[in-house]
């Protein structure tokens, strides 16, 4: 009689590991399309290629599903009555010209307080939120005004430096439309449009969804239980065309390949048991760990995640957690750039 192998409870502990700092990357490589790209096979085979080498794995037929958000300059310096410093982190509208906010120091955004831009522009906290959040108003001119007049681009914070004029295009893929988040769907940052138009020329197809990446991607899981971790919520929207392309890819047995975890997330938000997805819009709390079984996503693009992250624990439940481990441990060896502006991982599941 065969016996199942007893059920290991999951710890966040088991998706730590040791980086060393200067892995972390503060710049993007010289020149867009040039990172290194590591293959990790289904048969847990490592790969080492260059990231323009991803025409040789993805098939003609193949749907490649990109996230086409486009990163807000959402971070604002302000400063307290005192002269001291604050800093909002807007997150999206809460309507009547208002919007939900993140911002520190907290005491500096207590409601009814108010912090300066300049020229006689400020922001009010209106409310203090359940979650820790504000909902804040701009006093002296508009939103949009404020945005473009003060904003700056939030830069993720393991990148030790101010945004340059260089992350302007460096920190947007090549093919970000509408704005909404508050950090790049980073996996997508390595596509060129010449990159891009190869691969449909190798008939490869191209689907367009949305999500808007909130600070939520950056929060490590402090619970030892990862189920217990309050996950983010964001906003998604996939579009009539979105949902038909993948249909008619899973109809031909063509594989579905996400580009990032943000597309990951949307479509298995959105999927329907036969493995399509319905268009439409709405809000993701999709946690995915070891064990979720996925309905849509063959094979996945994506960067190096942080240490404890949900991030990686959904790469390790869709390529395996010993099979990541060992590709992380073979990345530090082989000096792999890690995280935003860092490598690129490719991993194909089994047909």
């Amino acid at each position: 009689m065969t016996v199942d192998p007893p059920v290991v409870p999951l710890r966040t502990a088991d998706f730590d590991y040791a980086l060393p700092t200067e892995l972390i990357a503060q710049e993007p490589v010289a020149k867009r399309g040039e990172s290194r790209l590591l293959v990790v096979e289904p048969g847990g085979e490592l790969f080492d290629r260059r990231f323009a080498d991803i025409v040789e794995y993805l098939a003609p037929g193949d749907l490649l599903v990109v996230n086409t958000t486009r990163v807000r300059h959402a971070r604002l310096h302000a400063a307290r009555p005192s002269g001291a410093p604050a800093e909002i982190l807007l997150l999206h509208p809460a309507g009547d010209g208002r919007w939900v906010a993140m911002g520190r120091p907290g005491s500096a955004l207590r409601a009814g307080k108010r912090v300066h831009l300049g020229d006689g522009a400020e922001i009010e906290t209106d409310e203090v939120l359940e979650d820790g959040n504000r909902i804040v108003r701009f006093v002296g001119l508009d939103a949009a005004t404020a945005i473009a007049r003060f904003g700056q681009l939030p830069l993720p914070p393991y990148i030790e430096r101010a945004p340059t004029l260089d992350d302007e295009n460096r920190y947007q893929t090549v093919y970000a439309e509408r704005e909404g988040s508050v950090a790049a769907p980073t996996a997508g940052l390595h596509f060129t449009g010449p990159l891009l138009a190869a691969l449909e020329a190798n008939g490869v197809e191209l689907a367009r969804v949305e999500l808007e990446v909130g600070p939520g991607t950056f929060k490590p899981v402090e619970a030892d239980d990862p189920a217990l971790h309050p996950m983010h919520a964001e906003r998604y929207e996939i579009g009539d065309d979105a949902a038909r392309r993948i249909a008619a890819a899973r109809q031909r047995g063509a594989r579905v390949w996400a580009v990032g975890t943000t597309v990951v997330r949307t479509l298995e938000t959105a999927a329907l048991p036969d493995g399509t997805v319905k268009a439409g819009a709405g809000e993701t709390r999709l946690l995915i760990v070891p064990g979720y079984r996925f309905q849509v996503v063959d094979g996945l693009l994506t960067n190096f995640h942080l240490p404890r992250s949900t991030l990686l624990m959904l790469v390790s439940a869709f390529s395996g957690v010993e099979r990541i481990r060992a590709a992380y441990d073979h990345a530090v060896r082989a000096r792999y750039r890690f995280y935003s502006y860092g490598d690129a991982m490719l991993l194909p599941r089994p047909r």
